[in-house]
Formats: structure tokens, C-alpha cells, sequence
């Protein structure tokens, strides 16, 4: 990736950080977030591959 960062990687960072805030919060959380956050991961590497 060359030039600014596109849509898609800025929405994935951006909620990324806020799984990660709120599981900082509420630990209970924090493994549906986890693995709210690897659905996310999963979906982006698929969606890359076009």
C-alpha cells in the first residue's frame, strides 16, 4: 500500500480500538470481544483477496 490508507483499514483500525477499549473497561467482555475482533481480522484477509 503506497498512497493514504483506504476506508476499510481506517474502519477496521478504528474498531479495533474500541474492542480494545471497552474490553480495558469490562474484562468480562473480553473474550466476546476477542473473538468479535478475530471475526473482524478474518473477514478483512478474506475480503483482501479479490
Amino acid at each position: 500500500m503506497n498512497g493514504p490508507i483506504d476506508l476499510r483499514t481506517a474502519f477496521l483500525l478504528l474498531a479495533g480500538a474500541g474492542a480494545t477499549y471497552v474490553a480495558f473497561l469490562h474484562p468480562t467482555f473480553g473474550t466476546a470481544l476477542l473473538v468479535g475482533v478475530a471475526v473482524v481480522t478474518l473477514l478483512h484477509v478474506l475480503l483482501g483477496r479479490r
